[in-house]
């Protein structure tokens, strides 16, 4: 079957096909700039373990921009290093005590911890 060379989508005038969009045109439908690695790291994961529930987030390179202590291993996670951020689903003082006591873990410490039995 032959290619077609014709465009998929309507052009718009005065701009040619292969130019990046401009900002305005970048936006979804309520006016926001979309960003699907910003939109996926944003969401907490549900993982549990036999020391409890624990909500976990994964911290791109780009979002990571302070130093942390990493409760695994007491090193010094920095600037530009991806990392999980996690936190007690289950706190006895609520959901508000479980983010206010959540840590930075390097991911490998995370998946490879010993678990602590309440």
């Amino acid at each position: 079957m032959p290619r077609s060379n014709h465009p998929r989508r309507p052009r718009r005038a005065g701009r040619p096909p292969t130019a990046p969009r401009p900002a305005d045109e970048r936006r979804d439908e309520d006016g926001e700039d979309f960003d699907l690695e910003r939109v996926l790291a944003g969401f907490a994961r549900l993982e549990s373990a036999p020391d409890g529930e624990w909500r976990v987030r994964q911290v791109t390179t780009r979002n990571a921009a302070k130093d942390y202590t990493c409760p695994g291993c007491s090193r010094t996670i920095p600037p530009g290093v991806a990392h999980l951020v996690v936190w007690a689903d289950d706190h006895l003082f609520g959901e508000e005590a479980g983010i206010a006591e959540r840590r930075h873990w390097h991911t490998h410490c995370w998946r490879t911890r010993r678990f602590k039995y309440r």
